[in-house]
């Protein structure tokens, strides 16, 4: 079950528990630190198993026309079992709603590393399109892939 979250506590309450089991992608402290802050302001999807948040989505405005997938993390156990694809659907539904154009995403290069190759095939998989590397946006170790989406 995915449900919109509204309560900032609750907000990052579940990105602190979510990101900091996720320590392959959510490894540098002061980065996982300020998705949780953020997280507090942002319109934010939760998936549950049960009662259980298993699941969470965030996302960021970035221009008048563009929404962005800040962040999100879905409990190892779940992935590959459709989390994320109806966390991802239920956030592309709200952008369309909102009446953003674009929705983009930002991770590192395929290629790189194994876990992130699977984040760049899923991102591929849902239908985003690669748009541009910017090698050295977070440093030479991290390039960043932007994929982007038309939502219209």
């Amino acid at each position: 079950m995915i449900k919109e979250i509204k309560d900032a506590e609750e907000k990052q309450r579940i990105s602190r528990l979510i990101l900091e089991s996720l320590n392959e992608w959510f490894e540098i402290a002061e980065t996982r630190e300020k998705y949780i802050r953020e997280s507090a302001s942002l319109p934010f999807f939760a998936a549950y198993d049960k009662d259980r948040p298993i699941g969470f989505l965030c996302l960021k405005e970035t221009g008048k026309d563009t929404i962005e997938l800040h962040v999100m993390g879905v409990l190892k156990e779940y992935h590959r079992k459709g989390t994320g694809r109806q966390l991802f659907m239920e956030a592309k539904q709200y952008a369309e709603k909102e009446g953003y154009s674009f929705l983009q995403v930002k991770t590192v290069q395929m290629g790189r590393y194994e876990e992130y190759d699977d984040t760049n095939r899923f991102y591929r998989s849902l239908g985003f399109k690669e748009f541009e590397v910017f090698p050295l946006l977070w440093d030479e170790d991290n390039p960043c892939q932007i994929y982007v989406m038309s939502l219209k």
